[in-house]
């Protein structure tokens, strides 16, 4: 796989969860389902060891990063078959310090992981130089899929300087824009345009924007050559409905193709697109439990594949990681309202086969 090429192709890559027993032990039978539906959807590849597959695997108590990471791995391979000549990426989320960082990237790199979305959470205070430090220090063992993660749940500020820079690393193969900020979102979009390098892809992790995102050419200075695209997602919005989100991408580019701007062979018109839009954001707010401060996020995830039946509940390795009160109730509302953005029925027809 030219790991650069597919990138820029843009492509559906899912935050893959965590599956667990009712014990919160690993539960491998619907861990390798989850991949397998992802394979089976069209997905362009997985990210795994990321916040929606729960940052506690880590924790020496659960000991589930590298046995969570080579089951990914494992069983995306089985999934793809030997002789596949399907591109699919495989990206290892990295956090913690430096030596913590590293290590993990080498845990990555040793699994066939093709690069790292690196997390900046546990660098708050630190300046632009020393953050620059680190990731160029990771971006040794791996390449770097740079993460702009909003505050919300966990992430930090990172100002133009230091994207501006980032994007001097040579390692460096794409960015998730993920600060839910249109601010920020366009001043990576801004500093990647003006190191001149058209080699990184941009990708959306804006859960609450993602049908803008990817529509979107967004200007650049006239020096800075031609609008830049986001050309694709990794998302934990797209751990569900991900056959829908694979149909929805490839719409997207058709209608950028198209002679009359905004239109795809389907028909969809602007307004129609901005219709969707809306209708995906407010399921994502009920998913992602946006009026509880996001307090409910994974779990929401879980319980949109535990109703598909992809997963048996919604637990966490935290037992205070639940769904809030009345999330329940919202998704219940969401799925009524707009069941065209659901897959169930791909699911159902699929699920014994992935559950073998």
């Amino acid at each position: 796989m030219r790991l650069r090429d597919h990138l820029l192709a843009g492509q559906v890559i899912p935050a893959h969860p965590l599956a667990l027993t009712a014990q919160r032990a690993l539960d491998e039978r619907r861990q390798r389902a989850l991949t397998r539906y992802y394979v089976a959807a069209g997905a362009g590849g997985i990210a795994v060891g990321v916040h929606t597959t729960q940052f506690e695997i880590r924790d020496p108590r659960h000991a589930l990063h590298r046995p969570v990471l080579a089951l990914a791995a494992e069983s995306a391979t089985e999934a793809l078959g030997a002789a596949s000549e399907r591109s699919f990426v495989r990206v290892a989320g990295v956090v913690g310090r430096t030596r913590q960082a590293v290590s993990e990237a080498e845990v990555a790199r040793d699994l066939g992981y093709h690069a790292a979305l690196l997390s900046l959470s546990a660098w708050r205070e630190a300046d632009t130089e020393t953050l620059l430090t680190h990731c160029r220090a990771v971006a040794d063992v791996i390449p770097l899929f740079g993460f702009y993660l909003q505050p919300a749940v966990g992430g930090r500020v990172l100002s133009y300087e230091f994207w501006r820079r980032f994007a001097e690393i040579p390692e460096v193969v794409a960015i998730k824009i993920a600060p839910f900020n249109r601010y920020q979102t366009l001043d990576v979009v801004r500093a990647v345009a003006a190191s001149g390098r058209r080699d990184i892809a941009l990708y959306t992790g804006n859960d609450d924007a993602i049908i803008t995102d990817l529509l979107t050419p967004f200007p650049v200075a006239p020096a800075d050559g031609a609008p830049r695209r986001i050309v694709g997602g990794l998302l934990g919005q797209w751990a569900v409905w991900t056959k829908r989100a694979v149909e929805m991408l490839r719409d997207i580019r058709a209608a950028e193709a198209a002679p009359v701007a905004g239109a795809s062979p389907a028909g969809a018109t602007p307004d129609g697109w901005l219709r969707r839009a809306a209708m995906l954001t407010e399921a994502n707010g009920a998913i992602f439990d946006a009026r509880n401060n996001f307090a409910g996020c994974i779990a929401g995830i879980h319980e949109v594949l535990r109703r598909q039946g992809l997963l048996a509940g919604t637990w966490c390795l935290d037992p205070a990681q639940d769904l809030s009160p009345g999330q329940s109730a919202e998704i219940d509302r969401v799925l009524a309202a707009w069941p065209e953005l659901t897959d169930d029925e791909f699911v159902r027809e699929n699920l014994d086969e992935w559950m073998r």
